[in-house]
């Protein structure tokens, strides 16, 4: 069977970063728990959020993976290793409150401290180089005052591709 592949140019329907965000972006606050992290993550099905101040402005980003990472850690630091791993073993917690050490903490001990950010002005085709350049997942939208008003993930520019006629 030989199929045929026609080729059909993609155009980005939209001019500038305001038009490819998704507005109020869910977001934690630096002070938050790691327990609070999980529990939002788990709770609206999402994999990563903007880490924001007192004031709103965005000061890192924490993601699924930095939990995951951080659990992990912790788990094999408290010595609760899986059976997968033969390297080593270890005993169980002698108590239940021993594993609750492993969620202790906040977001900002996890978080990435570094915010990539644009203006809800700024050109699609610089939101779409800086993504590429910085290989990131999303960009923050911030108004002129540093506040956090949007998000742009690699999703929200694929939805806004479609093909010319």
């Amino acid at each position: 069977m030989n199929a045929t592949m026609t080729r059909t140019p993609l155009i980005l329907h939209a001019e500038t970063a305001e038009d490819l965000m998704a507005p109020n972006p869910i977001s934690i606050r630096s002070e938050a728990a790691i327990t609070e992290a999980i529990a939002l993550f788990t709770e609206k099905g999402i994999t990563a959020a903007p880490v924001i101040d007192e004031a709103g402005r965005p000061i890192g980003v924490v993601s699924r993976s930095d939990l995951l990472i951080h659990e992990r850690e912790n788990e094999i630091s408290l010595g609760n290793m899986p059976e997968y791993f033969v390297a080593a073993r270890f005993e169980p917690a002698e108590t239940p409150d021993e594993g609750v050490a492993k969620t202790r903490g906040t977001v900002v001990d996890l978080m990435t401290p570094a915010v990539f950010a644009v203006a809800p002005d700024t050109p699609v085709s610089r939101v779409v180089s800086d993504m590429i350049g910085l290989h990131v997942h999303r960009l923050f939208v911030v108004d002129e005052n540093g506040i956090l008003v949007g998000v742009i993930s690699v999703m929200d520019v694929l939805k806004h591709l479609h093909a010319t006629d």
